[in-house]
């Protein structure tokens, strides 16, 4: 599995990099694509136009301005491609869903299993409760530039499947009492957090709580070759966590 890697030398490039050097899913890096100085394993472009078409899957982590060059690359090529950035504008996630007609794109939040399942047990927490208050804390490194995080939207809006009548709101001030249908939605940043995501679903007789904690990063390197490993022979499409669970 030849892998391009986009946004190569950034922290999850690099960890990209590490992963594929063991062999990991059959990984072989072949080159990446990132507009920053320095040194690299292989070969890198500063950007697409000037990138090789020969690879088997594209790997991105880099930012989402850069979306739409990713995506007509992939597209071009007829690559495959693992999106494993977040931020995206309602237009760039227009231009992805676009671009899995065309071609095998799988695109999630957060690329560790152990959050997917998180997302998966309070959407079934959520439907076998159906009266309780629901609050969802993030906390992610003062680096981070996205708030909410990514992966807290997707919880949220797993929720909204099974309750669509419920509403999210990010942060909460000032007056007045939370609605019932309110999912609260809460960002902390500081240090050097991997990343934190608890839900809290809960009555006036009762709470669940569900956690996730990532230790290190490297976790999302390895959910992101999982995911480019799904693709390889898998028709256009846009893939996720839950294909992935479900094979």
């Amino acid at each position: 599995m030849r892998i391009l890697v986009s946004g190569l030398k950034g922290y999850m490039g690099n960890e990209v990099a590490a992963l594929a050097a063991k062999g990991y899913r059959g990984a072989e890096l072949v080159c990446g694509v990132d507009p920053a100085e320095g040194p690299a394993p292989v070969p890198c472009y500063p950007s697409f136009a000037e990138a090789p078409a020969d690879v088997d899957v594209v790997v991105d982590f880099s930012h989402h301005s850069c979306t739409r060059e990713l995506l007509a690359y992939a597209v071009g090529g007829g690559i495959p491609l693992v999106l494993a950035t977040t931020g995206q504008t309602e237009e760039e996630r227009a231009a992805i869903a676009k671009a899995a007609e065309k071609i095998p794109l799988f695109f999630a939040a957060n690329y560790s299993l152990g959050v997917a399942l998180l997302i998966e047990l309070a959407r079934k927490t959520a439907a076998a409760m159906p009266d309780a208050e629901i609050e969802i804390v993030e906390i992610h490194h003062d680096r981070k530039v996205d708030a909410p995080s990514g992966t807290a939207l997707a919880i949220a809006e797993a929720i909204r499947q099974v309750r669509p009548e419920s509403t999210v709101h990010t942060g909460r001030s000032g007056m007045g009492k939370r609605t019932p249908e309110e999912i609260g939605i809460h960002a902390v940043r500081m240090g050097n957090v991997v990343g934190v995501h608890e839900v809290m679903i809960g009555t006036q007789n009762q709470t669940i709580t569900l956690k996730h904690e990532a230790h290190s990063r490297a976790l999302f390197a390895e959910g992101a070759l999982a995911a480019a490993d799904f693709l390889m022979g898998k028709p256009a499409g846009l893939y996720d966590m839950t294909s992935l669970l479900n094979g």
